[in-house]
């Protein structure tokens, strides 16, 4: 009986850890989806956002765009027929929402549109020479 309990105490903290955890398939710019794990347990808009920039970074070297919208895929089910519809994600509420929403799934799709900031912008302007 103790050994049982031991091994349901584990098992259960294994799948608290695990499930702290989801795969996203994320587009950046249209781009080819890439896969990366990001923590769904109290994460903010800000935070995911963080993440997903940090991701493009690692991959992008040199890629100083920022992650500005953020949208995924809702599943939908109606008379037992699973529908998806792209959703944006606009407040923190939209991302405790996905999580939950795809709580049975193994990932979640994602479209992540990058935007250059106004700085780079300007600076793309002015030749490399008249800058400082």
């Amino acid at each position: 009986m103790r050994f049982s309990l031991i091994v349901f105490n584990f098992l259960l903290c294994r799948f608290e850890t695990m499930a702290e955890w989801i795969d996203i398939h994320a587009e950046f710019n249209g781009r080819e989806p890439q896969r990366l794990k990001v923590r769904c347990l109290g994460v903010t808009l800000r935070g995911l956002k963080a993440e997903l920039n940090e991701f493009n970074q690692g991959v992008n070297p040199g890629d100083t765009r920022r992650v500005e919208y953020v949208r995924y895929k809702r599943p939908t089910l109606d008379e037992g027929i699973i529908s998806f519809s792209w959703v944006e994600l606009t407040n923190n509420e939209n991302v405790t929402s996905m999580f939950w929403e795809h709580s049975m799934f193994q990932w979640i799709d994602m479209r992540v549109m990058l935007l250059r900031s106004t700085e780079d912008i300007i600076n793309s302007l002015i030749p490399p020479e008249d800058r400082d």
